[in-house]
């Protein structure tokens, strides 16, 4: 007979250091942590130290026990879950000349089978199986796959260990198979030359930045490929776009407050990088094309330029795109924020959001008159599909809200009429009408009124008697959408109630919604969230020791602020790849991130205020000794936006300042990255357990 044997409570060994800065001493007992060799764990994960991987190791062994009596409900949970996917699930073909494109799964599968069929009516071809790509291997992942414009070739990428390092390939489609070479450490943005022949992509240097765009020609080895671009900004990222004319490829370049953008000639295989506009410090602009505006070629930008917060449209011409060459198109209103334009032949579409809710706004350009496409529910969530053409009949858009499934639309423009082309299947069943979504506002510390989505079952008592998960995030200008989810109906049908908080840091109520939650004004998100929680006690949706908050990455510093402030508020917090080791990241200049991220944090290496401010929330530099909530925090050893060790130095720490008894759990995926399992279904184990540890906290199980 075998013995259960539980495993010893983890107890990260103590090897002190210190910092001073500023007249500041920081003291770091688990800097240890980071890995000196961490560049070569990205790649190879088994490089890791083995005293690290020890430690780790024994987190995770540590939450396994924790989570082993529950084996049966996480596999409930998890057949649940899955019953409410449709398996052999397919997108809606989008048009391309003589094709349609999609994607699809098969049943059972984890991954996309990217497919294509010949126009009207076509046998389906299978132009790349992500399932037999994957085949054997623990990690795996497609970034977006790209047909050339003559149809002949696909180029796709894929990462295999979480690491964001894709290696490109290319496909010829009328074989079947790869052409005789790949191009490790891309990206995964490709773009195609108009001549099929010629292909743009994105390499990461030594210090894991976007920053070298490379050209290269189908027949010539990639050691020739051509270094087009080069960002020397090591604070700035590029990525690759394409103008829905086809006529420009965009290399977009900046951080998290200032851009640039460069045109290329996708006709001319030996074009060079044509600047738009010279990058002014907090300035932004997206860039997209039509030929013949007004009868002339034309470049319409999406910008904050002139006191735009919340953006405004412009137009320049093509041959002279510089700023002092701008005017105004759709002036700025303040509280509308546009978030996306597209231009087609006929029509200028805008994605924006006022009074935080999302719309979509059509402009005829031959007229100028516009109307919007409108919808009923409280909260909601839409989003545009552009397709591949610059003159279709219509506009493709999805919509969805807490209760809604998924819809894919074709909006007819000029006839201003909508045909639904698919509706999300949830196969074991849904019904929107057992179901609520709300639109409420709590009051923040300063007057400030913050928006709170709800979704919850009609028949959940609203006494104060119902647990709540509480979702936060509150970053990067990110709003978190009001849409549907089919796995978040796991806790509501078991009498959750699911509370999103869109606090200040998101664009939920424009872009002063952002700005009031950054740099100086962080603790802004912090406190708005604060007052959510607060907010669904006063309203008896809830109670304290019922409330289970979560976030991930930069939501997750959001829960480690949080922890730290309030831990009497909140019965559990789940943070999922948490960025809580804000200072010592902000100070180390060698990490893929660091410098694009001081515009958003603050520099604390060359500012002093900066570094107080910092220090002054980052959650790893502010636990203390107290009685801290049921805490559960996820990680990726090979994830590179917020390293392994931030999440295992906040527990560390926790556990050895922690003054009460509630569980402290560390689970470090040692075979993914900042996303978690890529799998499909893989995901569905972690979601499983994140439920099982808020259905416990909560008191819903024992």
């Amino acid at each position: 007979m075998r013995t259960h044997v539980t495993p010893d409570l983890p107890e990260a060994p103590r090897r002190p250091t210190a910092r001073t800065l500023h007249g500041v001493t920081v003291h770091d007992d688990y800097a240890w942590l980071r890995a000196d060799n961490w560049r070569d764990v990205m790649r190879d994960p088994a490089l890791l130290p083995a005293d690290i991987r020890t430690y780790l190791e024994a987190e995770n062994s540590y939450s396994a026990h924790y989570f082993a009596a529950y084996g049966e409900l996480k596999e409930r949970l998890i057949t649940e879950m899955r019953g409410r996917i449709k398996e052999d699930d397919a997108n809606v073909p989008s048009p391309d000349g003589a094709f349609a494109y999609y994607s699809r799964h098969r049943t059972g599968g984890q991954h996309p089978l990217i497919c294509r069929k010949a126009l009207p009516d076509g046998a389906e071809e299978i132009l790349l199986d992500g399932d037999r790509e994957a085949e054997g291997k623990a990690y795996f992942r497609l970034a977006p796959a790209r047909h050339s414009r003559d149809h002949a070739r696909l180029a796709y990428a894929a990462d295999e260990a979480g690491s964001e390092l894709f290696t490109l390939r290319v496909r010829d489609l009328a074989t079947g198979a790869d052409l005789p070479f790949s191009i490790a450490d891309t990206t995964g943005d490709l773009l195609w030359g108009g001549d099929g022949e010629t292909l743009y992509y994105i390499r990461r240097d030594e210090e894991h930045r976007p920053s070298m765009v490379f050209r290269h020609r189908i027949g010539t080895p990639p050691e020739s490929d051509e270094l087009i671009y080069q960002e020397p900004d090591k604070g700035f990222f590029v990525s690759l776009g394409e103008t829905q004319s086809g006529t420009f490829g965009l290399i977009a370049c900046g951080d998290h407050e200032t851009s640039e953008v460069h045109l290329l000639d996708l006709a001319d295989p030996s074009a060079t990088p044509r600047l738009v506009a010279a990058r002014t410090v907090g300035l932004r602009y997206d860039v997209e094309h039509h030929p013949d505006l007004g009868g002339a070629d034309t470049l319409i930008l999406l910008t904050n330029a002139d006191g735009a917060e919340d953006f405004k449209l412009v137009t320049a011409p093509t041959a002279a795109p510089q700023k002092e060459n701008w005017r105004d198109l759709v002036p700025h209103r303040a509280g509308r924020m546009i978030l996306s334009h597209t231009a087609y032949r006929h029509f200028l579409v805008r994605l924006e959001r006022e009074d935080g809710l999302p719309r979509i706004t059509l402009r005829a350009l031959a007229s100028g008159e516009e109307h919007a496409i409108a919808f009923a529910e409280e909260a909601y969530g839409l989003g545009l599909n552009g397709g591949y053409e610059f003159d279709p009949k219509s506009l493709r858009f999805t919509y969805s809200s807490m209760t809604t499934p998924a819809e894919e639309w074709d909006y007819d423009m000029t006839a201003r009429t909508r045909v639904l082309l698919k509706r999300q299947e949830v196969p074991s069943g849904h019904d929107p009408a057992a179901y609520v979504t709300r639109r409420l506002f709590a009051t923040a510390a300063d007057g400030e009124q913050v928006p709170i989505s709800l979704l919850y079952r009609a028949d959940t008592p609203l006494d104060g008697s119902a647990p709540c998960l509480l979702y936060g995030y509150g970053a990067y200008g990110m709003s978190m959408p009001a849409s549907f989810s089919t796995t978040r109906l796991s806790l509501v049908d078991r009498g959750f109630v699911y509370a999103i908080a869109h606090v200040r840091g998101g664009t939920e109520k424009g872009w002063h919604w952002y700005t009031d939650g950054k740099l100086a004004k962080k603790t802004n998100t912090f406190t708005d969230f604060i007052a959510a929680a607060e907010h669904l006690v006063q309203a008896r949706l809830t109670r304290p020791e019922k409330i289970v908050a979560q976030g991930g990455s930069a939501g997750g510093m959001l829960m480690g602020a949080i922890a730290n402030m309030r831990p009497d508020l909140f019965a559990g917090i789940v943070a999922e790849v948490p960025f809580v080791d804000v200072l010592a990241t902000m100070l180390d200049d060698t990490l893929p991130l660091t410098p694009p991220e001081w515009p958003e944090w603050g520099n604390p290496i060359t500012d002093p205020d900066a570094f107080r401010t910092i220090l002054g929330y980052s959650p790893v530099d502010n636990v203390t000794a107290q009685a801290y909530p049921a805490l559960f925090a996820l990680a990726g050893l090979t994830d590179p936006r917020v390293t392994y060790w931030e999440p295992a130095k906040w527990i560390a720490r926790l556990r050895a300042a922690n003054t009460g008894t509630a569980p402290i759990l560390l689970k470090t995926n040692m075979e993914a990255g900042h996303g978690g399992a890529a799998g499909r279904f893989d995901r569905l184990e972690e979601v499983a357990l994140v439920y099982i540890f808020a259905l416990k906290t909560a008191g819903v199980i024992a």
